[in-house]
């Protein structure tokens, strides 16, 4: 069947990185698009710093965070196993622990992004 997924772990975590990346890449074209704007049109790059201090910009913003973050922590997961191949036995509990630290560390992160928009 075509909707029935047959991965696990790993597959997700690749999968993930590969889309994190895609984002990283977006959010590099975008910081270019808007430095050139500086220079180019100083009135076109305030409007555009008056969106990013929207409540859609900053929701962006924690997205471009979660993304980051996320790609740096499996980038690290990665890099273990690369070094001490043992560890790979353990993939699926590395790739865990990558989701408990970036909750835990990303939550909060985000709260401080958002709390102008929210009104705190």
């Amino acid at each position: 069947m075509l909707f029935r997924y047959r991965g696990s772990e790993g597959m997700v975590a690749w999968a993930f990185h590969r889309i994190s990346g895609i984002g990283i890449f977006a959010f590099v074209l975008l910081h270019v698009f808007d430095i050139f704007l500086a220079g180019a049109s100083p009135k076109a790059y305030d409007d555009l710093l008056k969106f990013y201090a929207s409540t859609l910009g900053r929701m962006m913003e924690v997205l471009i965070g979660a993304a980051l973050f996320y790609h740096a922590l499996n980038g690290i997961r990665i890099l273990l196993m690369d070094f001490w191949p043992r560890l790979t036995v353990y993939h699926k509990q590395m790739w865990y622990m990558n989701w408990v630290i970036f909750f835990a560390v990303g939550l909060p992160g985000a709260f401080i992004i958002m709390r102008p928009a929210l009104g705190l």
